[in-house]
């Protein structure tokens, strides 16, 4: 079995914004999420990220800002000995019809893709969002949500949140697997 969580970025690794996360400097980490994910790697398991990015069809920031705030959560990640194994942006508006975001399970399968997996149960996927957890489910993948980013809002809706494993925030649910 492939040990592997994947990660919604926005509400689960850092802040969320409704103005959107713009550039490296308002990429701003949520507390203890950095030490979790370097925990989960340092324990072998592969962590990959799966993110709607749709602030840069929307011209919102360009493609260099993307690639900086993804250098620095990896930088981060990385100074406490951990790694992603892949990181995966859907970056496409809304209404563009694509197969990449979220809930639709293209970047789920862009992962598998990569990393060569082609079964993901017992897998995770760890998001803030109903549309997270779906892309997940939709591959055979656990459903965690965690209740920072928009995590309590979507626990009031309770909708599609049967199967679904509910933390305070990443690190929580990291102490739970790893103990």
């Amino acid at each position: 079995m492939t040990k592997l969580v994947i990660l919604d970025r926005d509400g689960v690794i850092n802040l969320d914004s409704d103005a959107f996360v713009k550039n490296a400097d308002e990429w701003i980490p949520i507390k203890n999420s950095i030490k979790a994910i370097a925990r989960l790697s340092k324990a072998g398991y592969l962590i990959a990220v799966a993110t709607n990015q749709s602030g840069l069809g929307r011209g919102h920031f360009n493609q260099n800002d993307l690639d900086a705030m993804h250098n620095k959560m990896t930088q981060l990640v990385e100074a406490e000995g951990g790694s992603f194994a892949t990181i995966k942006y859907c970056p496409h508006k809304p209404d563009e019809g694509c197969e990449c975001r979220k809930p639709l399970p293209g970047l789920i399968d862009q992962i598998m893709e990569e990393l060569s997996i082609s079964d993901l149960s017992g897998c995770f996927m760890v998001g803030d969002s109903l549309r997270d957890l779906q892309a997940g489910e939709a591959r055979g993948c656990k459903a965690v949500l965690v209740k920072t980013g928009k995590g309590e809002k979507t626990l009031a809706a309770n909708e599609g949140l049967e199967n679904a494993l509910v933390f305070n925030e990443l690190a929580d649910f990291v102490g739970w697997l790893l103990a």
